[in-house]
């Protein structure tokens, strides 16, 4: 008998079930391919919803391939039901499949091979429906930009360099709050949005803490999530209030010429690797090198960007091969010097046959 294919997990948190069904459930359940045919098999809790909404060939209700209350009722028993009445004694899993669960097949003889690399390969290549999914959620990301310029465009310089705002110091955390705020009414999910000023930036996943100054750079990196797909947004911009200094304008410059030169490199075919190297070494040659100082590293340390989609990160990597039409991909350079600070700037592309769509349409400034 051929292994049928199957995941067992929430569609909350796996992208590869809710890929599979488009169906958002936060309780584990069942979903496997046998026969030509997929199947989701839900409790009577969800498994309504479910028959409106999956997109699967069948949905089932677990009670029907489980025994009464007071027997073995877990995962690996009504997998091992669910085999007997399709007719597999084999599965591929994801390589993240539970260990737990594994072990419990293996005791109903069931053979789990879990699968090497993407157990969706074609995740990579985003559909015309899903490029849409990923621009809507692009539009979150700036609605959130959007609030937080306008919140920084109303605040004041205090005396001792604090940026105020509404009675109080203006700090990373009320500035991500009024950030979270609107892209929450708006209808997406932020999470862990970045609001660093001065050198916190120049850790580029600190999410920033305590009063924001005058004077320096603060990064704002938005991710929102659609509450409705699942798809993700990505945006980042850096801006001062109040009047940067001359080398850190030099260094935001030269971050923008560099975002700007790997937008022009970004197209079906180009090697990502390559952009990744020839931007490096143009921001050594503008006189930025990345190296390690007093035991950190400073200068361009990070890839150029990332693949997104019902994940942040999700595969290819930037600089994993030559990218094709269908990829999704952020631009985002970033130069990071403590004692001047950080700059990093991103746009959201979709990368096509003739070239690239970009899916921001955000303001790049830095001042304010």
């Amino acid at each position: 008998m051929p292994a049928a294919r199957l995941i067992y997990a929430d569609s909350e948190s796996n992208a590869d079930l809710l890929y599979a069904t488009r169906v958002h459930v936060p309780d584990p359940f069942v979903w496997f391919e046998a026969g030509g045919k997929t199947r989701a098999v839900l409790s009577r809790l969800e498994i309504d919803r479910a028959r409106r909404e999956a997109g699967v060939d069948e949905v089932l209700l677990a009670d029907e391939f489980l025994p009464p209350q007071g027997k073995d009722r877990s995962a690996a028993a009504l997998i091992a039901n669910l085999a007997k009445a399709y007719r597999f004694k084999a599965v591929e899993v994801p390589a993240g499949f539970p260990l737990g669960v594994a072990e419990g097949l293996r005791r109903h003889k069931i053979k789990v091979t879990p699968v090497e690399g993407a157990f969706f390969p074609e995740r990579e290549i985003k559909t015309a429906a899903e490029a849409k999914l990923i621009e809507r959620a692009q539009r979150l990301a700036e609605t959130g930009l959007a609030r937080g310029l306008s919140v920084l465009r109303a605040s004041a310089i205090g005396r001792n360099g604090v940026i105020e705002w509404h009675g109080g110091p203006l700090t990373s955390e009320r500035l991500r709050g009024e950030i979270d705020a609107v892209i929450v009414q708006a209808g997406g999910l932020p999470a862990n949005t970045i609001v660093a000023g001065g050198d916190q930036a120049c850790d580029p996943h600190e999410r920033g803490h305590g009063p924001l100054r005058a004077h320096q750079a603060i990064i704002i990196d938005i991710f929102p999530r659609d509450q409705r797909s699942g798809y993700f947004g990505d945006l980042t911009r850096t801006v001062v209030r109040g009047t940067p200094s001359a080398a850190l304008e030099k260094l935001y410059d030269t971050v923008a010429d560099g975002k700007a030169w790997a937008l022009r490199q970004v197209k079906a075919g180009a090697d990502g690797a390559r952009i990744d190297r020839e931007l490096r070494e143009r921001f050594l040659q503008a006189g930025f090198p990345t190296e390690q100082r007093d035991g950190r590293w400073v200068g361009f340390f990070h890839g150029t960007g990332h693949s997104l989609g019902l994940e942040i990160h999700e595969a290819p990597r930037f600089g994993a091969g030559k990218f094709r039409a269908g990829h999704a991909m952020t631009v985002e350079p970033g130069l990071y010097f403590p004692g001047l600070g950080g700059v990093r700037l991103e746009d959201l592309v979709m990368i096509r046959r003739g070239g690239v769509r970009n899916l921001t349409n955000a303001p790049q400034k830095l001042r304010l």
